[in-house]
């Protein structure tokens, strides 16, 4: 049987889809006010998990194909997919990028964001977190519906550009609603394919991953772990966003 190309939420579904995302928002806000320089990442990983629970949800990465951590932890030039060690312990100034997932009553919310941990504040490393997140929102800005996924890559990848920053082309941004990774995907720079039309009900995971130099990265040995090619930092940020008849609604966005 052949896969779906997209997946279309009914209102039901997307009520769930939405307590999943604010959950996710949540944890994601507390987890990175509780960075601080000298733990490990192993301890934020520990602290990760007890909030997600503390929720109410689940750490949806845990064990997903084998990833053993509760949240993805990327210290400077881990791209995606770091996993928490005792060995790796949070220094004033380094990126530390986290990406939250959450499962709640059977939805999964997704989302990422890069900090700067201690007091340390380098132009070029605050400018490269700006002009990530600046790439989120213009994304979702075009995720509209009758617009293509080509119009969201279009909006992240020239942002990017206006920065000359490294736009990682390996992994890309997907659907997520029953499942951490459904279809469609979302990549973050402009391919051939226009990809699926967009239509309300999507709901989609808006993730750029940038670095400050080459866009060439490579994974480690234990196959999870993804650095720059060059050794420079990398950012990421991400949402989930809901295709509406209007305007794209972030999912999450959190909501206080």
């Amino acid at each position: 049987m052949r896969k779906p190309r997209y997946i279309i939420y009914d209102d039901n579904a997307i009520a769930g889809i939405r307590k999943a995302a604010q959950a996710a928002a949540l944890a994601k806000h507390k987890i990175a006010e509780s960075i601080e320089v000298g733990m490990s990442t192993a301890q934020l990983d520990t602290i990760a998990g007890d909030i997600i629970r503390g929720l109410g949800g689940y750490p949806t990465f845990l064990n997903y194909h084998g990833y053993p951590g509760q949240i993805c932890i990327s210290v400077n030039d881990v791209v995606v997919h770091g996993i928490g060690s005792p060995d790796v312990i949070i220094c004033d100034g380094d990126i530390v990028s986290i990406d939250v997932g959450v499962t709640l009553d059977g939805y999964v919310g997704d989302n990422a964001m890069s900090v700067i941990a201690g007091n340390t504040r380098l132009d070029e490393d605050v400018e490269l977190l700006d002009v990530t997140r600046k790439a989120v929102l213009a994304g979702v800005e075009a995720a509209r519906a009758g617009n293509f996924i080509k119009d969201i890559s279009a909006a992240v990848e020239n942002t990017a550009k206006s920065a000359k920053l490294g736009v990682v082309r390996e992994y890309v941004g997907h659907g997520c609603g029953v499942e951490l990774h459904e279809p469609p995907e979302v990549p973050n720079f402009v391919s051939r394919e226009r990809g699926t039309v967009l239509r309300a009900g999507m709901v989609l995971c808006i993730e750029p991953m940038f670095n400050l130099g080459t866009n060439k990265v490579f994974t480690e040995s234990d196959n999870w772990t993804v650095r720059t090619r060059d050794g420079k930092k990398s950012a990421h940020f991400e949402h989930m966003v809901l295709i509406t008849q209007t305007d794209p609604e972030i999912l999450t966005w959190l909501k206080m």
